[in-house]
């Protein structure tokens, strides 16, 4: 098998084309489960790709719907919706068990994605979370609305943030209901959380709070010192690597 071919093409789930590009390889594979508004070729999921490339291991990422190349949404778009279009993606090609490399939101869809694969009798292998963002829109964006954005929202459907970031009410109400920090998070499998000490996005305590409600036996948490949100630096992207790669290797089959 040629491991330095990468494909490229596009899955419908729900009536939305969505786009992928695959790497072969050794299984278990990598799933990159990007961060909000985020895609699939930016800087990290490029990175990892090179990184598998280089080792031979299997390699997944796509793009969720309104996303990068994927098809738009409109303000359809949620944490449930992305979460079903990444277990149709996991499924159709990486279904070995693989391990879950979710970036900021992508923790939260990687986590609810673990926990259902967990409760189907097949736990992933294992999971990398970078700069996790679990329930980021009940815990982070709804505390800060003021007034006048929730008018806008009610309005119009959705409301541009003070930060320029686009938050629509189908993703605030879906956030609310699609937590996951609301007790025990058994993912029957390993988790490594990589968090940037100098995040201002999704703060230190978010990511506390997060392992906290993981087993203290197979959870591991690396503080960047430094490391903003984004965690791009090439000393970053050195860690994020190494350690994605680690956890594929022990869970191989």
């Amino acid at each position: 098998m040629d491991t330095r071919r990468e494909e490229s093409g596009d899955l419908e789930v729900d009536g939305l084309r969505l786009a992928f590009r695959k790497r072969p390889g050794i299984q278990p594979a990598i799933v990159w489960l990007g961060g909000y508004r985020s895609d699939m070729t930016g800087t990290k999921a490029s990175a990892l790709d090179e990184a598998c490339k280089g080792a031979g291991r299997a390699f997944l990422r796509f793009d969720y719907s309104g996303h990068g190349q994927s098809a738009d949404d409109g303000h359809d778009g949620t944490i449930s919706r992305w979460t079903v279009q990444a277990q149709a993606m996991i499924a159709a090609h990486a279904p070995e068990s693989p391990v879950l490399v979710g970036s900021s939101m992508g923790a939260w869809i990687a986590l609810k994605a673990a926990l259902a694969a967990k409760t189907a009798g097949q736990p992933v292998a294992g999971m990398v979370l970078i700069a996790p963002a679990p329930d980021f829109t009940a815990d982070l964006v709804e505390p800060g609305m003021t007034a006048a954005e929730r008018a806008i929202m009610d309005r119009q459907g959705w409301f541009a943030a003070g930060n320029g970031a686009v938050y629509s009410k189908a993703l605030i109400d879906d956030g609310r209901e699609a937590r996951v920090m609301t007790g025990p998070l058994d993912t029957g499998c390993p988790v490594r959380i990589i968090q940037g000490a100098k995040d201002e996005v999704v703060p230190l305590a978010h990511a506390l709070k997060l392992a906290a409600h993981l087993p203290f036996d197979d959870m591991e948490m690396t503080l960047v010192p430094g490391g903003d949100h984004r965690l791009s630096r090439p000393e970053d992207i050195d860690l994020i690597n190494t350690a994605v790669l680690a956890m594929a290797a022990s869970g191989a089959r």
